[in-house]
Order: C-alpha cells, then structure tokens, then sequence
C-alpha cells in the first residue's frame, strides 16, 4: 500500500516531460479505460536521496494495446518528488550506459577533464566528470536542474542491478510461458 501512495503521490508532480516517452503519451490517453500496472523493484539510498525503480505496464482495454517501462522515482527530504518514465526500448541502452560509464577512465580524451553522459528521452541522465588534476572520476545520476545524485562506482552498479531485474520482470509479462 505504501508503494502505491507513492507513486500516486509522484505522479501528482508528474511534468510535462512525460509526454516526451511513448509510456507517457500512452497514459494521457481519455475516453477509455486505462490499467496501470506497477511493482516496486528496488531502491537504494545515497545520502537524503532515496531512488525507487518500478516497473509499469499501462494497458487500453478498449483496444488491448500495452506500452510499458520504468518509474524511476528521485525523492528527497521535503523537495517534491520527481517521477521519471523510461520506455522499455530505452533500458538495454540506459544499462549499457551505466556499465560503460562505470568503467570509463582518462583515455577516452587527450584533454585535461571530461565529461560522458547519457540522456533517455525525458532527459533523466547518467553523468561521469573526470578533471586529471584531482585524479578521481565522479558519476551521478541527473534529471533537470534541480536533481543531481552522486554515486559510487558500487552504487551504480546497485543500480544497474535494480533495473536489469526490471527488464527481466518487463520481458516475462511480454513473453508469458
């Protein structure tokens, strides 16, 4: 229940930019039936950020058509929470993403610093900075101005873990046995 009264409560700060994935367009369908389906994956804890990842299936009745993804839910202390939808032909990418950025190091440039991002379609980014100088490279997590989490090399691959089991969980309701 209580992971219900979050993602409803999420989704009332819900922006405009979900209208930038087809799982966003797809859930402001009207004059029909709508079922959105959700699970809690997992979450982790970095600092006072707590990062939700659920998976969700969204169907129209009337036509039997299905569009599903991830909620990727960013809350943190007393600042509103940010939902952000990720299509599911946008997962393999954002995982392979994370793993490469994980591994990243100073000879992808000839330069003093760097900076290696990816960005889904409603702009939720994983970001890793490297300046020579100071010898460390530094990941984190994106999405608009206000949201930047930075993580460990072990939280990201936390993380990658918590989505590549939300794929799993999406490709068995595709692929029922």
């Amino acid at each position: 229940m209580a992971a219900l009264c979050a993602l409803v409560a999420s989704a009332q700060v819900q922006d405009t930019n979900s209208l930038k994935t087809d799982l966003g367009v797809f859930e402001t369908q009207t004059g029909t039936v709508l079922i959105k389906g959700f699970s809690q994956i997992g979450l982790m804890t970095v600092g006072t950020d707590v990062i939700t990842v659920y998976c969700k299936q969204s169907s129209d009745i009337t036509t039997g058509r299905k569009a599903d993804g991830l909620a990727i839910v960013i809350s943190r202390d007393a600042s509103p929470r940010k939902r952000i939808l990720v299509d599911y032909d946008e997962i393999d990418s954002l995982l392979d993403s994370i793993n490469y950025l994980g591994k990243i190091s100073y000879d992808v440039t000839q330069l003093a610093s760097f900076e290696a991002s990816y960005s889904t379609k409603r702009g939720f980014s994983v970001v890793a900075n490297g300046l020579r100088r100071q010898g460390s490279i530094q990941e984190s997590l994106e999405y608009g101005d206000d949201v930047r989490i930075l993580l460990t090399a072990d939280q990201m691959a936390q993380l990658s873990r918590i989505i590549e089991q939300a794929k799993k969980n999406l490709d068995t309701l595709r692929n029922p046995k």
